[in-house]
């Protein structure tokens, strides 16, 4: 069913900020919003807006397919936005969508099989006559293919796993030896990837174009952006649209962006990536089949919501009248990252949050005080998207946001982006008229010059540091039966809001169960993980390595395990890749510190672990030679 030329009941499977995002369209468009949760979730802002939430079962998460679906069926909705990340690019959830007779919110799955991973998009590319960055578009399997491809191309080449995504899967080689000695053929066996080799572009601005084209034929490039400012090819700050572009280039994304989704027939809102060198060249680097975090600048810039017309074209409406691009936009990621220590990630509870106000300030984040930030997922907590009239204007708003903004119990990257909207190589063109950044600028220029002076850099994030000792919450006004509270409570599996007069449930501004307080209509919380599963654990002392203790290998960092190498009773050598671990999104391996035998595998795939928890109990080879004897 679909009221007007929308779809009337839209499950959101998805959580935080872009659960939060799609809510607030669907409610603008008189629908109805359907949430899952799962049981750390049941407080947050996302479930609270939306007009149903529902306990996905014990055990589920968001990635589990048949849950949502059944979910979906039980609910009587007609659509589902998968928003991104989860199942946002899962072809095989929107064949079952589409069976079960709902609408996808998505393009086609065959165009997602076309363009889903690396290796499948440089493939359409190149059927579209559209360039793709110099590279193999087969299975690499072997040292050798990469070491003959330099001999041709030159150093440094880059591997891809074709199942990656963020800036994951990606490792940069520089010469022979390391080309020989890489654990990323190891890892990709180990996981079931495969890996593509592409010449690595060393100097290059990452340029985007925000694409629509609907079942009519109709196609649009809403705006483009500039995504440069990145660390571990993930993007800290962007923009629309794209600033100080060469001459050609703007009508060379919009035509290259409109063969690629003609060439699968695309149907939906996408993105496609580009990447623009000093000298000119233009090269494609991949479409995402889906909403972008960063497609907030493009609806600043233009007056459309994204996900508005997403469910129109969904629903097989047209795309209609899309604005030319009028002002500048910005969107700062606020990442839980420390950049003076190389942005390494930063979790616990966020203690205090003051975000920022006033002309042209957007903000987008599923979090609040008493939320507690953990490794499982990307370490975004929030999206300030500052508009002005001029680029000049909306950074100069940039940096009056960031003076306001407040974020303690975490550290977070506030001080990257109050350096990077004081230097001239970001705010202004260079000599020859264009943005003189490139991808690896932040890494290469911004965070040593941070890094040499961290305490100064402290001193600037001293109001997104942690919360100082002894710091409490303001203590709950005394109740009155006269003055009511409301309550959440789960009834057969929905979340629902209870409110009663104060002093029923047994004395004045009582905390029980119900976790209510005094005062008044308001929505008792606890706390409610940044997208993950549990509450982040300190660290234990002392776990700096992986090798912890004879015969122990130890995880060196709060992070998930992604996947196991190896099995017990396994001989392996000095070297050799053990687990691989993930840590904000970030992939960290974990390698036998000496030849031996695994002893015990203590975790598996999939679970959360703690700096210093044991992984793996490891025997030298001596030591097993001498048992055996």
């Amino acid at each position: 069913m679909t009221f007007g030329q929308y779809p009337s009941r839209v499950l959101i499977a998805n959580r935080g900020e872009i659960a939060l995002r799609v809510i607030r369209t669907v409610r603008d468009l008189g629908g109805t919003s359907i949430l899952p949760y799962t049981p750390e979730d049941l407080m947050s802002p996302a479930a609270e807006l939306a007009d149903e939430a529902h306990a996905l079962p014990e055990g589920s998460s968001y990635t589990h397919a048949d849950a949502i679906l059944d979910l979906a069926r039980a609910t009587g909705a007609d659509a589902i936005h998968p928003g991104y990340g989860f199942l946002s690019e899962n072809a095989d959830f929107a064949r079952a969508i589409a069976a079960a007779g709902i609408t996808w919110v998505g393009p086609s799955p065959e165009a997602m099989d076309a363009l889903g991973d690396k290796m499948s998009a440089r493939a359409t590319a190149e059927r579209a006559g559209v360039a793709p960055v110099p590279g193999i578009t087969e299975s690499i399997t072997s040292a050798s293919t990469v070491i003959d491809f330099a001999a041709e191309h030159g150093y440094p080449v880059a591997l891809k796993r074709t199942d990656g995504g963020g800036g994951r899967g990606i490792t940069v080689l520089a010469s022979d030896d390391e080309v020989r000695s890489t654990p990323a053929f190891d890892s990709a066996t180990a996981g079931g990837g495969t890996l593509i080799l592409e010449r690595f572009v060393t100097a290059a601005r990452h340029i985007e174009t925000q694409c629509a084209r609907d079942s009519h034929g109709a196609f649009a490039v809403v705006s483009t952006r500039d995504c440069t400012l990145q660390r571990r090819n993930q993007k800290l700050l962007e923009e629309a649209p794209a600033p100080f572009l060469p001459e050609g280039a703007h009508e060379a994304l919009i035509e290259s962006s409109r063969r690629l989704l003609e060439t699968v027939g695309y149907v939906g809102v996408a993105t496609c990536e580009f990447l623009l060198t000093p000298e000119g060249d233009l090269w494609f680097l991949e479409v995402n089949p889906r909403l972008q975090v960063e497609h907030c600048v493009s609806e600043e810039v233009t007056g459309l919501d994204l996900v508005a017309l997403q469910l129109r074209v969904a629903a097989g409406g047209h795309l209609g009248e899309i604005p030319e691009p009028r002002g500048h936009s910005v969107e700062l990621r606020i990442t839980c990252e420390d950049p003076s220590a190389g942005l390494a990630p930063s979790t616990g509870t966020i203690t205090r949050l003051r975000w920022p106000a006033g002309p042209g300030i957007r903000i987008e984040s599923g979090v609040v005080e008493g939320d507690v930030v953990t490794p499982m997922f990307d370490p975004m907590l929030a999206k300030i998207v500052v508009t002005g009239a001029t680029r000049e204007q909306a950074l100069a708003r940039a940096r009056r946001a960031l003076a306001e903004t407040v974020v303690e119990g975490v550290t977070v990257c506030t001080a990257l982006h109050e350096a990077v909207l004081g230097m001239p190589a970001f705010t202004r063109p260079s000599a020859s008229g264009l943005l003189g950044v490139t991808t690896r600028w932040i890494e290469n220029d911004v965070l040593p010059v941070l890094a040499a002076g961290a305490g100064s850099a402290g001193e600037a994030t001293a109001t997104a540091g942690p919360v100082a000792a002894g710091s409490r919450a303001p203590a709950p006004a005394a109740a009155s039966t006269r003055t009511r509270s409301t309550y959440i409570i789960e009834v057969n599996g929905q979340r629902v809001s209870l409110t009663i007069p104060d002093g029923i449930l047994g004395g004045h501004g009582h905390r029980g169960s119900l976790a209510g307080a005094g005062g008044g209509s308001h929505r008792a919380r606890r706390g409610q993980p940044l997208r993950g599963r549990g509450a982040a654990r300190s660290a234990r002392p002392g776990s700096e390595g992986a090798e912890s203790a004879e015969g122990v290998i130890a995880a060196p960092m709060q992070a998930i395990i992604t996947r196991i190498c190896v099995e017990p009773g396994a001989r392996v050598t000095e070297g050799d890749l053990l687990i691989v671990l993930e840590s904000m999104k970030m992939e960290n391996y974990v390698h036998a510190p000496y030849d031996g035998v695994v002893e015990e595998i203590a975790v598996s795939a999939g679970t959360t672990v703690s700096a210093g928890d044991v992984l793996i109990r490891f025997a030298d080879e001596t030591t097993t030679s001498e048992k055996e004897a």
